[in-house]
């Protein structure tokens, strides 16, 4: 069943991509939210197992599908936390930019932290690095201990950020050390899983970034012997009482991979819709088939697959552009 439910989950993570693939460059990023969602929903339904949606779409009043607390799969078989993202990178699909990805993770009932829909502060880092920087120390300090720890000279290092205002002042760091940066427009998943995939260059993901997003980065990085840390950021008092209300009496104390997704098995499956550091996007093409590039992984075994798959696409239900 175990394995079944790896490439269950790449269908999960397929049919969503190819969905909201069709709403690529077309500036509408609510029509391929939607699109991503429903194929997503559509899919679960088939699937034997029990899960319960703890990071989605958003609350119950706010998202018609996969929201907070919905149940999904077929009804039969185990417990299952789930976390999804139908379409991370909304606006990189809107602009027909890169690394936009279709994203699923379940984990053991309760295992996974019910992030609220706030910032969090992000350290993403891969297995040579494990357990040996922390997100305590000032930025600096981090690049310079993963420096010496990869071997690399500052000039080497490849930083990756979201480029927003609010890290005007880690820029400025990162520029004074001479690192390399890479300024993500979206995406910060696919920007923590990156540093774990020794191909794409990078070497650390930091900075400010949605919750849920992290706990989903996480999931990924504990897959592939990984670390990542994180700190919410409550914006304001009715932020501070949901993070009391989900039983995280300090906001300011750093999440660990325990913290984020337990120590049980996880299974993490995400697809391209636009192409990106690790992961082709879709493709589509006149004879009414389509190509995708998908990832799947298990923490269990440290075990990642990527999968390369043709699909004729009446398979799918997939909303029209």
């Amino acid at each position: 069943m175990e394995r079944d439910l790896s490439l269950e989950l790449v269908r999960v993570t397929e049919s969503a991509a190819l969905a909201s693939a069709r709403w690529t460059g077309k500036g509408n990023k609510h029509s391929a939210d939607e699109a991503a969602t429903s194929a997503m929903r559509s899919i679960f339904s088939t699937i034997p197992f029990r899960g319960t949606v703890v990071i989605g779409e958003g609350e119950m009043d706010e998202a018609p599908m996969l929201y907070i607390g919905e149940q999904v799969g077929s009804g039969a078989g185990d417990e299952y936390d789930v976390a999804v993202d139908p379409l991370e990178g909304t606006e990189i699909v809107a602009s027909g930019r890169n690394n936009a990805l279709s994203v699923v993770a379940i984990a053991e009932k309760g295992k996974l932290l019910h992030a609220p829909d706030m910032y969090m502060e992000k350290l993403a880092m891969g297995p040579r690095l494990k357990g040996k920087l922390s997100l305590d120390d000032p930025l600096e300090i981090t690049i310079r201990k993963a420096a010496e720890l990869l071997q690399k000279e500052l000039s080497e290092m490849t930083i990756s950020i979201l480029d927003r205002k609010r890290h005007a002042d880690k820029i400025l760091v990162m520029r004074g050390l001479g690192v390399k940066i890479q300024l993500l427009s979206d995406g910060d998943v696919a920007g923590a899983i990156a540093a774990a995939f020794p191909e794409t260059g990078v070497d650390l993901h930091v900075g400010s970034g949605g919750a849920p997003e992290g706990v989903l980065a996480a999931a990924a990085l504990r897959c592939m012997g990984g670390d990542f840390q994180g700190r919410l950021l409550p914006g304001n008092e009715d932020e501070l009482q949901r993070c009391l209300d989900m039983g995280i009496a300090d906001p300011a104390k750093v999440l660990n991979l325990h913290d984020l997704v337990g120590d049980s098995d996880i299974y993490f499956a995400a697809t391209g819709v636009t192409s990106g550091d690790f992961l082709s996007g879709v493709k589509m093409f006149k004879n009414g088939r389509a190509e995708t590039h998908s990832v799947v992984m298990r923490a269990q075994t440290q075990t990642v697959r990527f999968i390369h798959c043709m699909h004729v696409m009446n398979d799918y239900r997939l909303g029209s552009a």
